[in-house]
């Protein structure tokens, strides 16, 4: 497992937060329980697993719903 933290753009309401956590969660690899998006911060943390979905596979998803990503970081768990 990887731990996961996408800089994103600047989040206009909490609805962005709802919309980017459903989307992150229904991807399969993502562990559901570990995803976070702050609203303050405009970051989305998770965990994942590199061998069922990458970090690009998360990415697209996020920038499908019209959101764009700043830049990732991934950390050993």
């Amino acid at each position: 497992m990887k731990k996961a933290t996408i800089q994103l753009e600047t989040l206009t309401c909490p609805s962005c937060v709802q919309k980017i956590e459903k989307a992150t969660k229904s991807l399969d690899g993502v562990e559901k329980d570990s995803v976070k998006v702050l609203f303050n911060s405009s970051k989305a943390k998770f965990d994942f697993d590199e061998e069922r979905i990458s970090i690009e596979d998360v990415e697209k998803a996020i920038t499908a719903l019209g959101y764009e990503v700043i830049k990732s970081q991934v950390k050993d768990k």
